[in-house]
């Protein structure tokens, strides 16, 4: 009777050195992801694969090609993977903060109506359902609609001396819309504004985040400059529609990041087009604008959101589409959306590099 063969961790290790991570490059052993190796005397091999977040959108590529890398070792007869996920910091020191946050992401457009506020909110949600610790500030002043499209209207009562956010499908949030009566304007100048959205950040007991989302208001004025000064930006996504006036004022958006030396993660096109009920496609506001922007620009096109009526309700009821209807065309854009913002943050953080552009996905 032949001999079993004996495998070793070594052995194990040896074969997920050759699986190489798609966005980083390098391979699983390499870059540290290969964790509590286990074999056994049948053959029964287990180990845990730790992700740069459990966003990531080539999770099933990379098990499935660790799998097959081990199960290619003469003796091993099973292979169990665990996937697990350890969000990258940025690097960045955030004084501000009394509690790490990783990663911080502002959504951003050149001009008002381009859903931007539903784009924050659902990547915001689509990244906490993965399990990701989120955050989500509202820093739109003169519009905060936050709080209606997440279904919160009020705050829990302040802990030792600090605001307490509030929390729903996994995200904590916070917006000026908690802080001031329905309707009331705020007729604020430069100084109330910085002083605002420093509060927002000192004054907000945050905890720990992996991501923190912060919804912009339009356009390129005081609430964006507060913001940059306050805490470094991990890097800034772009809201367009197709058309071309839309593309102009994105520009201005774009531009401002880069003034203010905030990395450009990509560009998203938002009501891309409108199914009618034959299937067929109508661009009620043009085509190609977004992919025109990134391509201009340079930097990543993360893709179109269709029009859909549900991502005007779900918004109106406070339950964003990413939960209402999570199988929804819009859904699906926003979903792949956030998994391309992690990816990119990841790429960035490991590479120590803010302008690294990760490789699209189908």
């Amino acid at each position: 009777m032949a001999n079993k063969v004996k495998i070793t961790g070594n052995d194990v290790l040896k074969a997920l050195g050759q699986v190489q991570e798609p966005e980083l490059h390098q391979d699983l052993v390499s870059l540290n992801m290969i964790r509590d190796v286990v074999v056994d005397d049948e053959g029964r091999v287990s180990f845990v694969i730790m992700l740069t977040t459990p966003a990531c959108p080539l999770r099933g590529r990379i098990e499935n090609e660790a799998k097959q890398a081990v199960l290619g070792l003469n003796g091993v007869r099973e292979v169990n993977i665990i996937m697990d996920s350890s969000v990258p910091d940025d690097g960045r020191v955030r004084g501000l903060l009394k509690l790490p946050v990783k990663n911080a992401v502002a959504i951003a457009s050149g001009k008002g109506g381009v859903g931007k506020s539903t784009v924050a909110v659902n990547v915001a949600v689509a990244l906490a359902q993965t399990g990701a610790k989120v955050g989500l500030l509202d820093a739109d002043i003169y519009g905060p609609n936050i709080p209606t499209m997440m279904g919160v209207n009020r705050l829990p009562p302040p802990e030792d001396g600090k605001l307490v956010p509030a929390k729903t499908f996994g995200v904590k949030m916070m917006s000026i819309g908690f802080l001031v009566k329905p309707g009331q304007p705020l007729i604020w100048r430069g100084p109330m504004l910085h002083s605002a959205i420093r509060q927002f950040l000192t004054d907000v007991d945050w905890g720990e985040l992996d991501y923190l989302i912060i919804d912009l208001p339009p356009g390129t004025g005081d609430a964006q400059l507060s913001l940059a000064q306050s805490i470094p930006l991990s890097g800034g996504v772009i809201v367009t529609l197709p058309q071309q006036v839309s593309l102009e004022d994105a520009s201005r958006g774009l531009a401002m990041f880069r003034e203010l030396q905030v990395p450009i993660l990509g560009v998203v096109e938002n009501m891309s087009y409108l199914i009618l009920p034959d299937g067929n496609r109508m661009e009620v506001f043009g085509k190609g604008g977004g992919q025109q922007l990134a391509t201009m620009a340079g930097v990543p096109y993360f893709g179109e959101i269709p029009m859909e009526a549900e991502v005007r309700m779900s918004g109106d009821e406070g339950k964003p589409i990413v939960v209402a209807h999570p199988e929804s065309p819009a859904a699906l854009a926003l979903t792949k959306i956030a998994k391309l913002i992690a990816a990119g943050l990841s790429v960035a953080a490991l590479s120590g590099n803010s302008s690294v552009q990760i490789k699209m996905i189908g």
